[in-house]
């Protein structure tokens, strides 16, 4: 991979407030939801919080393929995740997502059953900028 793709990839990850969660839902069609970006670190596992009565959760654990879009689109550029979505209800994985304000929609804090995080597994993903798609394996991100 290029050395600017591979800038692009990360500059997208980490510098992005939100992203798009696609997933299939419960009748069978597409559907996305705008996810709050909340840990920029990883490439291959990413993290979101949701809550575990959503429709999202009972799609996903019906069907755990999903793809998560990073977009910047002023520059027409994006970053696809392709991967599983496993449904995270553990004390330990809520706590490494959970912030300062949470308690706004989960009063009881991170022992709340309505709070849960989706891990992201990647399998593949692409990038787009400038008329180039650059498909890559989550490895070929690893820290250079």
């Amino acid at each position: 991979m290029k050395q600017d793709v591979f800038d692009a990839i990360w500059a997208l990850r980490r510098e992005s407030s939100s992203a798009f969660l696609s997933y299939v839902d419960e009748k069978g069609y597409p559907a996305t939801r705008a996810m709050l970006v909340l840990e920029h670190d990883r490439v291959g596992t990413q993290y979101f919080s949701t809550n575990t009565s959503s429709g999202k959760v009972t799609a996903l654990r019906n069907n755990s393929k999903a793809a998560v879009y990073y977009c910047e689109p002023d520059r027409f550029q994006g970053a696809l995740f392709v991967g599983d979505v496993e449904v995270c209800t553990d004390e330990a994985t809520k706590a490494f997502l959970w912030r300062e304000g949470f308690e706004m929609y989960y009063p009881k804090g991170v022992t709340d059953p309505d709070y849960c995080v989706l891990k992201l597994t990647v399998h593949h993903g692409s990038h787009y900028h400038g008329l180039c798609n650059t498909v890559f394996l989550p490895d070929e991100l690893d820290a250079k």
